[in-house]
């Protein structure tokens, strides 16, 4: 038996389920799963492997998260959902609607297109991997072995959620860093060629994100031709954290209509 994701459930109605970014867990999100189901949604909102409290895995790639996803459903018994993904996630989003679409109803895709990303997470892996926990530190001496690598004050409290006590006195990362240093390649994949959804899609992106350019709509379309596209106009790459009330009205305006 495949283990199945570990997640945060809130309220009743038609199934919602929130996937997160890379190094991201549903914490990040929990201000929103409330907010969501008022409106009548059971959330779901989940740690992907290698991530938050979900099990670890030396495999890490789209396949696989996709799957597990699909396990999750099962196990819940989710014949449909809505689906907001967020970077990563929402890539895995978009690889679960163009091979399954009869499980989505409509889609949410923040701050991440269809194409290939080069590689672009190094300092931070860099930075992760200098933080010696054999030493025993507290949490302001692990923030402290970042700084040098990552001087942006809002990525490091973004990383230092994923640091927790896994002992009286011993710190720990919660997500799996070996399989990050492994894997990195994978984050950045793009949609396989020709795969297509006919589904209700929002594209939503951060107006000082580079992430969704204005040259990627017509692959966008590609693969997803009923889309949509909204820009949060001062948020970037975090457009949930960094203007939750736009990004709730913009969402849900679409996953109501």
């Amino acid at each position: 038996m495949a283990p199945i994701l570990h997640s945060r459930i809130e309220g009743e109605g038609f199934p919602l389920l929130i996937i997160h970014g890379f190094m991201g867990m549903s914490d990040n999100w929990k201000s929103f799963a409330p907010q969501y189901a008022s409106l009548g949604y059971q959330v779901h909102v989940l740690d992907l492997r290698n991530h938050g409290k979900s099990f670890h895995s030396h495999e890490f790639n789209y396949d696989l998260m996709v799957h597990d996803v699909l396990n999750y459903m099962q196990s819940y018994q989710l014949s449909q959902c809505d689906i907001i993904g967020h970077s990563m996630g929402g890539k895995v989003a978009m690889l679960l609607a163009v091979k399954h679409a009869h499980l989505i109803r409509k889609m949410v895709v923040a701050d991440i297109g269809p194409k290939y990303y080069a590689p672009h997470h190094q300092d931070i892996l860099t930075g992760l991997n200098a933080v010696d926990f054999s030493i025993q530190p507290d949490r302001a001496q692990v923030e402290e072995m970042l700084y040098p690598f990552i001087p942006d004050y809002g990525t490091r409290q973004f990383l230092m959620k994923n640091v927790y006590w896994k002992t009286p006195g011993q710190l720990a990362f919660r997500f799996n860093l070996e399989a990050f240093n492994v894997h990195i390649k994978e984050v950045g994949k793009a949609l396989p060629e020709n795969t297509l959804f006919n589904g209700k899609v929002l594209f939503i992106r951060g107006g000082r994100s580079q992430y969704v350019l204005d040259a990627d709509w017509e692959a966008i379309l590609k693969h997803f031709p009923y889309a949509q596209l909204q820009t949060i106009p001062n948020a970037g790459h975090w457009l949930h954290a960094e203007d939750p009330q736009s990004f709730f009205s913009q969402t849900t305006s679409f996953l109501q209509a």
